[in-house]
C-alpha cells in the first residue's frame, strides 16, 4: 500500500512495466532487456523507503528474471548462428493456383431495329384488311411470303378451310425457318389475319378492321428478327410462324380474358394454330419453346403474366421476364397476373406439349385496350418503343437459346 502523500508506483504500474517489456521482446530481443533493465532500476530509484519488504521483494525477483533472461538470449543467440538452418525432411510440395473460372458472360442480341419494325406493320397495313379469302389477304400473303425468302429464310405456305362460326374460307400458315437443319429449335408466333367485323365499335360495327396491332404488330416483329438472323447469324433453329385465322371467332357475353382455368369451349378462335398442332409441318416436329406475340406495338402497352403460359410453361416465362427486368423494361412486362386467354399457345400446347408463353397486351384488370376490334387500331397507335421493347427481349432470348458453335 502506498501512503497518502509519498510519491510511489502501484502495482499495476509496475505490472505494465513487465508486460510493455515483455512485448517489445518479440519485435527486438536485446534492446528489449535493455529497457526493461533500465525500467527496472528506475523503479528502484524512485521507490521510497517506506516501500514494504513484500513490493521489494517482487522487484528484485524481477530484476534477476530479466538478467538471466537476458545471458540466456545472448547465449542462444550466438549457438543458434552456428547452426546450418533447418530443412525439411522432404521437399514441401509446390502450391499450384487453380485457374479461376471465369464468369460465363450473358449473351446480348443484336440492337432490334423498331423503324424497321413499323415500316413491315405499316406495309401490311397499307393492303387493307387482311381476312382470309379477301383479296388483301391473298396479296398480304405473297408479300409475307417474298419478305421471309428474301431474308434468307425456307417458306413453308400450309394452306387449309378455315371452318368459321359464319362460313368456310381459304386460310394459310405461313411457317418460315431460319437453319431448318438444326434439330434445336424455337418458335416465335404470331396470327397474321386481321378481325372480320368491328364489334366493339358504335361505327360500323359489322365492317372488317384494320388490325395494325391486333394481328400486324406481331408479324412486322417477326419479319424484322428475319432480317436480324440474315445479317448476324446464330447457332439455333428458329421457325417464325404466321397462324391465319386466329380473329374469326364469335364473340362470346363472357371476355375472351378468363380470371381462372377452366374447360375451353372458345375453339370458334385461332383455327390456324388449331389446324397447326393437328398437321405438323414437319413430322415429329419439336422445339425447346415458343414465344407468341399478340398485340404487341400499342402505346401504354403492358405485357402482364398469361395464366395458361404461368400454368403450362412457367420457366420460360419466369427466364422471359428476367431479360425484359434486365434490359430496364418492368414497366413494359410487370410481374402480375393478367388472367387466362384463349389463343393461339393454347391450342399449341394442347396440341403438341410445346410449352409456349403468351406475350400479350393486357393494360389493365379490364381486359384489352380500348381499341380492342374497332377501328382505332390502326396506325395511329402503333409506339415504335413498344416496338423496340418487345423485340429486343424476344431476340435475346433467341441468341441466348442457342448452342456454342
Amino acid at each position: 500500500m502506498v501512503r497518502k502523500g509519498q510519491p510511489g508506483l502501484k502495482i499495476e504500474q509496475i505490472r505494465r512495466f513487465y508486460r510493455a517489456g515483455n512485448q517489445q521482446i518479440q519485435h527486438s530481443t536485446i534492446p528489449a532487456f535493455i529497457e526493461i533493465v533500465l525500467a527496472t532500476n528506475m523503479l528502484r530509484k524512485i521507490q521510497p523507503k517506506s516501500f514494504s519488504l513484500k513490493y521489494t521483494f517482487m522487484k528484485t525477483n524481477i530484476r534477476q528474471i530479466v538478467i538471466f533472461g537476458l545471458i540466456a538470449v545472448l547465449v542462444l543467440g550466438g549457438l543458434f548462428t552456428q547452426l546450418p538452418a533447418c530443412k525439411p525432411d522432404k521437399p514441401l510440395p509446390k502450391v499450384v493456383e487453380q485457374p479461376t473460372k471465369p464468369a460465363v458472360p450473358l449473351v446480348m442480341a443484336p440492337a432490334f431495329n423498331a423503324d424497321s419494325a413499323y415500316y413491315f406493320v405499316k406495309k401490311q397495313v397499307d393492303f387493307g384488311p387482311r381476312v382470309p379469302g379477301t383479296s388483301a389477304h391473298k396479296k398480304c400473303a405473297a408479300w409475307l411470303v417474298s419478305t421471309f425468302k428474301r431474308h434468307g429464310l425456307t417458306v413453308i405456305e400450309q394452306h387449309f378451310k378455315a371452318v368459321a362460326y359464319f362460313g368456310t374460307l381459304d386460310a394459310v400458315n405461313i411457317i418460315a425457318q431460319y437453319k431448318p437443319e438444326l434439330p434445336n429449335r424455337i418458335i416465335i408466333a404470331s396470327h397474321w389475319d386481321s378481325r372480320h367485323i368491328a364489334d366493339k365499335d358504335t361505327k360500323d360495327p359489322n365492317k372488317p378492321i384494320l388490325g395494325a396491332d391486333d394481328g400486324a404488330s406481331g408479324v412486322g416483329v417477326l419479319l424484322e428478327l428475319a432480317r436480324m438472323l440474315q445479317d448476324s447469324g446464330v447457332n439455333v433453329g428458329v421457325d417464325l410462324i404466321c397462324f391465319d385465322a386466329e380473329d374469326l371467332g364469335k364473340e362470346s357475353e363472357t371476355s375472351v380474358v378468363q380470371q381462372v382455368a377452366g374447360p375451353n369451349t372458345e375453339e370458334t378462335w385461332c383455327l390456324g394454330s388449331q389446324y397447326w398442332a393437328a398437321n405438323l409441318h414437319k413430322p415429329g416436329y419439336r422445339a425447346q419453346f415458343g414465344i407468341l406475340l399478340d398485340m404487341v406495338g400499342a402505346k401504354g402497352a403492358r405485357f402482364p403474366y398469361e395464366g395458361y403460359s404461368t400454368a403450362n410453361a412457367s420457366g420460360q416465362q419466369a427466364a422471359i421476364w428476367s431479360v425484359a427486368k434486365e434490359l430496364g423494361l418492368e414497366d413494359l412486362f410487370p410481374k402480375r397476373p393478367g388472367g387466362y386467354i384463349t389463343d393461339d399457345h393454347f391450342f399449341v400446347m394442347k396440341g403438341t406439349g410445346i410449352p409456349m408463353v403468351d406475350i400479350i397486351n393486357i393494360p389493365n384488370e379490364k381486359g384489352f385496350g380500348a381499341y380492342h376490334h374497332t377501328h382505332a387500331d390502326n396506325m395511329d397507335i402503333i409506339d415504335k418503343a413498344t416496338l423496340k421493347g418487345v423485340g429486343q427481349v424476344v431476340a435475346t432470348m433467341i441468341y441466348r437459346a442457342a448452342k456454342p458453335i
